[in-house]
């Protein structure tokens, strides 16, 4: 293996989208979301929306580059970890993917809300009085956040797969894969969205340690690039 594509150097370029995909996630989620939406009203929510609409569609552009970084650390992960078990490295991939997908066309459902707001009155609205168009576009953002929490069900499979591999890779400490394995539990809370919502609480920061922990420990130790080599050299062989 070349050292442009060495274990340790994916595991840092690894480290660096799954920062950049917190620090998306936290900004449109809790800067933009938070801060302009209300469920309980509709009508706050239009107006808010309206007022800031650049900061709205700021935060779905911001979206999209939070489920790139996505996409790229379900596919670095694969790499990472398919030494182990190819196969099951395969499936937590897809199924990450899985989650990506529902979660990105859940977004759509973002942007559409605000579409809806700046063409009520237009003749494609015109059967629907601004009350009407503002409730639906309500319901669209809620639309968005269940599909989000969906995603987190799917996501939760992966990362305790994920978990499980590192668990049993020798090149990643065994306390990580742990701490990963309790990460994708907490996230699997969201097959029952109820009680998903419930322990979000908890959940939250858990999976936020987790990733933070395994942040610092692939920008700083970083994969044992020998034992990796070893187990690809044996799986190679099978």
């Amino acid at each position: 293996m070349s050292r442009q594509t060495s274990p340790r150097r994916i595991g840092r370029i690894l480290a660096l989208l799954s920062l950049a995909l917190i620090i998306t996630g936290v900004f449109a989620q809790g800067f933009v979301s938070e801060r302009l939406i209300d469920f309980s009203n509709a009508t706050t929510t239009a107006n808010n929306i309206l007022a800031h609409k650049g900061l709205f569609q700021f935060g779905f552009t911001v979206y999209l580059i939070e489920m790139a970084c996505n996409v790229a650390t379900t596919a670095l992960w694969y790499v990472l970890l398919r030494p182990v078990n190819r196969s099951m490295a395969l499936v937590a991939a897809f199924i990450d993917l899985g989650g990506c997908v529902i979660k990105t066309v859940a977004r759509v459902f973002f942007i559409v809300s605000l579409w809806l707001l700046l063409h009520t009155g237009s003749p494609a609205l015109s059967g629907f009085t601004s009350e009407q168009v503002q409730s639906i576009a309500l319901i669209l953002l809620r639309v968005n956040n269940s599909g989000a929490a969906t995603a987190m069900a799917f996501f939760g499979f992966s990362v305790t797969l994920n978990g499980y591999l590192m668990f049993r890779s020798t090149f990643l400490p065994r306390w990580l894969g742990v701490l990963s394995m309790l990460c994708g539990i907490c996230w699997l809370t969201f097959l029952y969205p109820p009680l998903g919502s419930r322990v979000f609480t908890f959940a939250a920061p858990v999976g936020l340690l987790s990733v933070i922990v395994m942040i610092l420990w692939l920008l700083i130790r970083g994969v044992d690039e020998d034992r990796w080599r070893s187990r690809a050299a044996a799986a190679s062989d099978i």
